[in-house]
């Protein structure tokens, strides 16, 4: 718990009182925001504002969780390391697209292709990881299968073998980040936006992540009676930890990113923080509840497909004004804070949705 303390309060710190540092950084090194010309016009005023901010999240990140462990003399743990090692490997996809976008000054950085082969081999390796050298209690990271909030309670793949398994768990594991990920980059469209949302979420998973702690099956602190209700999460209380950091750099980083924002996330912020988001749901066997979790990115990114079939159906038509939603509500007159403050509403109620239904869970057992 200490840890957990002083790791927010590094990474809290960090965010908060060092992102002007990197905000003039960022300007002198000319890594402005280029906006699009299809897009709502009021976003033309953004144009040069510093980018690639998510650096400064990673930062605060790391600074937090090692220099909580450094202060404390605590080992580290293999969870959440690669929470952290997903986040800075597509923090660094996110960033090669960011400085493409920014060396041509248009809004197209790396190409579809080359953005979701860095994030498939990002995938595949956390993947690997995540379900190799178990610990004392043979747990692993991850579960190999699906889960839904215990372990492979939906699918398990172990009946395909130790490859199969690993194999099948690796290609799973990856739709989940690359969705996650690319979901929560199509989030970051309005000051704040993203990195208001994305707090919810990370809340939640501090939450849900604190109570298989509590709950835990290693820890020898549950009576018989309840035996049949704990977790089998592997650290789970560094898991928590890691998620309260991310969240208070998040908050930091949001004091500055609020409209109107004075630097952005993007690419290398959003990819990160998607990735976080993912690794949390799959070490805590949550990732099938991650939708509900999430809901706010699973609606944005709906309006996006639903607008592309549509289009393509129709020859040219369109649900709505602008895709992903938040910009149709842009072009219909909303101001921006007014949609922003309402999407945070909607993924707020989300976020409690998703833990209240874990809870639920184990009242139910």
């Amino acid at each position: 718990m200490r840890i957990l303390l002083l790791g927010s309060a590094i990474a809290l710190f960090f965010s908060l009182f060092l992102t002007p540092l990197f905000i003039r950084l960022f300007g002198k090194l000319g890594w402005g925001q280029f906006i699009r010309q299809d897009g709502p016009k009021t976003h033309f005023v953004k144009r040069g504002t510093p980018t690639m901010g998510g650096i400064v999240i990673l930062l605060a990140v790391v600074a937090g969780y090692f220099g909580a462990h450094l202060i404390e003399g605590a080992p580290v743990t293999q969870s959440a390391v690669l929470v952290i090692g997903l986040m800075v490997t597509l923090g660094i996809v996110g960033f090669l697209d960011d400085f493409s976008k920014v060396r041509r000054q248009q809004s197209l950085g790396l190409s579809p292709r080359a953005k979701v082969v860095g994030q498939i081999l990002a995938s595949v390796t956390f993947a690997v990881l995540a379900v190799s050298f178990p610990d004392n209690d043979n747990q692993t990271p991850a579960a190999l299968g699906i889960s839904v909030i215990r372990n492979a309670d939906l699918v398990s793949f172990v009946g395909l073998g130790q490859i199969g398994a690993i194999i099948a768990f690796a290609v799973w594991a990856s739709l989940i980040i690359v969705g996650t990920s690319n979901a929560v980059n199509l989030t970051d469209g309005l000051d704040g936006l993203a990195s208001g949302s994305t707090i919810l979420v990370f809340v939640a998973y501090v939450m849900i992540t604190f109570w298989q702690f509590n709950q835990s099956c290693f820890r020898g602190v549950v009576d018989e009676e309840n035996v049949y209700k704990c977790y089998e999460v592997r650290d789970s209380l560094e898991l928590t930890s890691v998620a309260a950091i991310i969240s208070a750099s998040l908050i930091g980083f949001l004091w500055w990113n609020t409209s109107p924002a004075k630097i952005f996330m993007g690419d290398t912020g959003s990819l990160s923080l998607g990735g976080g988001v993912a690794a949390l749901a799959l070490f805590s066997r949550t990732e099938v509840l991650l939708p509900i979790v999430g809901g706010l990115f699973v609606i944005l990114t709906g309006s996006v497909i639903i607008q592309r079939l549509y289009f393509k159906a129709t020859g040219g038509k369109r649900v709505f004004y602008s895709s992903p939603l938040h910009h149709h509500y842009e072009i219909k007159g909303w101001a921006e804070v007014t949609i922003v403050v309402r999407f945070w509403l909607i993924a707020g109620l989300f976020a409690a949705a998703g833990a209240g239904v874990f809870y639920l869970e184990w009242l139910s057992r």
